[in-house]
């Protein structure tokens, strides 16, 4: 007597590999849809026009002595202390970029109020793991640091 279809094994094998071709096939899909990956850059000519003016907000920041020195207070709130030369008149709000290194769909902007002579606080955003640059910006220069998020 011949066995029925599904009780052979050589059946199963080779229905085996078209079903996790179609398995990988949607977790890709997922993957695709769920994750955000940025956009492609059209211009390149003006990208790079703005890559000088950055740099010269760098050399401002260097000519006004600016040292920034971060910290955390609890998981709520960011407190930033600014030192500058005495000439230069610190700014009443500082803008933070909060840049991902791989992940530009979560990138956060706050903004620090000055609470004393050098010393500015804000809410602190949520963050993902991962490495993050965070640009100190205002007025005519930017500051750069970097932080690496465990929690």
């Amino acid at each position: 007597m011949q066995r029925p279809w599904y009780q052979e094994p050589y059946v199963w094998l080779i229905i085996l590999f078209p079903a996790t071709a179609v398995i990988a096939g949607t977790f890709t899909i997922y993957l695709a849809i769920s994750s955000d990956d940025g956009l492609v850059v059209d211009d390149y000519y003006k990208q790079g026009l703005e890559i000088n003016r950055v740099l010269e907000r760098d050399k401002a920041a260097e000519l006004h002595g600016l040292k920034a020195n971060l910290s955390f207070i609890g998981e709520e709130f960011i407190n930033l202390q600014l030192d500058a030369n005495p000439a230069y008149q610190l700014p009443k709000e500082l803008t933070l970029n909060f840049s991902h290194h791989t992940r530009s769909g979560f990138d956060k902007t706050i903004t620090l109020k000055r609470i004393s002579d050098n010393s500015y606080q804000g809410k602190l955003p949520s963050l993902i793991l991962g490495k993050w640059t965070i640009a100190i910006k205002a007025d005519n220069w930017r500051l750069l640091e970097s932080l690496n998020q465990v929690n």
